[in-house]
Parts: structure tokens; C-alpha cells; sequence
């Protein structure tokens, strides 16, 4: 794969065999971050789990201190009271069997999160071949299936991120922006670490975060020193 010459410069800055630490790595994604937009800071992490084991799995959700620095619109399926709770609380769309077919038919998309309640589940269930390959599924271990709609909307706009593996036990989470300091883009880090690490199922023996990096949108790639991070 070619790479231009911003990155061909950016990524000299790098010792690709090197690992390092929290700090140096943040600074180094900075650094690297060269593009004209402000790239996200991503993080990610390659787990000593087999997700093909039900009792490895792992998915969850935390609240970034600093947020994620992304504008974030939520669809709530909610009814009566708690569909005008959601308006209340700032949902962007609230709706229920009506937005079947808009989003089955017409590829509708215009939502990054989806929160529903657990009496609506059957109608959400109906999108599961269509919410589910994307991600948006809501789910209770993320707090995404709930009655308490003002409080998981509230999260979300905060900077409430999900995780959890993908198909090669790998979890990609956005940690901030590059405009954000090294500080808030370190305390991102370590909140998202310290969650995931609490996260590690009882069945996974040895060593539990195999590789780290840190990486932005169109920079470099950074590993972080894994073992520092147990």
C-alpha cells in the first residue's frame, strides 16, 4: 500500500520496534496527527481471549472523562411517557414500529447509538439482521436496553463509548481527537484501559492484553508496552 508523504514523514517519528509508554505514545499520536481535519485518537487492543467461547467474551461500555470529541446521535425506541422522556433528555429520533421500515427499506442510518427499552425489544429484535453486523444492537450489558432513558442518553452525549471484541478478539475504540491535550487524551486511555482490564473473564489464563496501539485516523500506528497496563 502506498502512503503519501505526510504520513511517509509522520511515520520516521515512530520506532516501529519499540514499545511504549502511555505518555510517549499520546504525544507521539499527536504528533503524527498531521491531516487538515481533526483526526480521532484510536485505541486498539488485542485480548488473550477465544470469543468464540461464550465465557470469553467481553463487551461493556464506560464514560470517557473528556468525552470522545464526536457530535453522537441517539435513536431511543421508546413509547408514551418514555418516548416524551427521551425527547426531554435530548434523543435525537424517538420512534417505534413506524421506523421499521425506514430503516429496513429506505437505509436509513442518521444515528451513530440506539437505546431502547426492554418493552420495545421485540420491535427492535426485528432489526437484528440490519442493527447487528453494524454494531447498534442495543444491549443491557452496554446500558442500552433500559427504563432509565434520561440517564443513558445523558452518558452517551457525555462521552459514553462501547467496547467490545470483534471476530479476531480485538476491541477499536476512539479515545478523543488529536486537538485534545495530552492529558485528556491520557485519561481517556486509562479509564478505557482500567475498565477492560476489570472486564477480563475469569476464563482467559495467562497474559490478557497481548498488543496495544495507539493510532489516528490517516497517522501512524504507536504500541504501547502491554505489560505496563496489567
Amino acid at each position: 500500500m502506498k502512503r503519501g508523504k505526510k504520513y511517509v514523514e509522520a511515520a520516521k517519528a515512530i520506532d516501529r520496534a519499540n514499545l511504549y509508554d502511555v505518555a510517549e505514545a499520546v504525544a507521539l499520536v499527536k504528533k503524527t496527527a498531521v491531516a487538515k481535519f481533526d483526526e480521532t485518537i484510536e485505541a486498539h487492543i488485542r485480548t488473550g481471549c477465544d470469543g468464540r467461547h461464550a465465557d470469553q467474551q467481553i463487551r461493556g461500555a464506560v464514560v470517557l472523562p473528556h468525552g470522545t470529541g464526536k457530535k453522537v446521535r441517539i435513536l431511543v425506541f421508546a413509547k408514551d411517557a418514555k418516548a416524551e422522556e427521551a425527547k426531554a433528555a435530548g434523543a435525537d429520533y424517538v420512534g417505534g414500529d413506524e421506523l421499521i421500515p425506514k430503516i429496513q427499506n429506505e437505509n436509513w442510518f442518521e444515528f451513530d447509538v440506539v437505546v431502547a427499552t426492554p418493552d420495545m425489544m421485540g420491535v427492535v429484535g426485528r432489526l437484528g439482521r440490519v442493527l447487528g453486523p453494524k454494531g447498534l444492537m442495543p444491549n443491557p450489558k452496554a446500558g442500552t436496553v433500559t427504563m432509565d432513558v434520561t440517564k443513558a442518553i445523558q452518558d452517551i452525549k457525555a462521552g459514553k463509548i462501547e467496547y467490545r471484541l470483534d471476530k479476531t478478539n480485538i476491541i477499536h475504540v476512539p479515545v478523543g481527537k488529536a486537538s485534545f491535550t495530552e492529558e485528556q487524551l491520557t485519561d481517556n486511555f486509562q479509564t478505557l484501559i482500567d475498565a477492560i482490564n476489570k472486564a477480563r473473564p475469569a476464563a482467559v489464563k495467562g497474559q490478557f492484553l497481548k498488543s496495544v496501539v495507539l493510532t489516528s485516523t490517516m497517522g501512524p500506528s504507536v504500541k504501547i508496552n502491554p505489560m505496563k497496563l496489567a
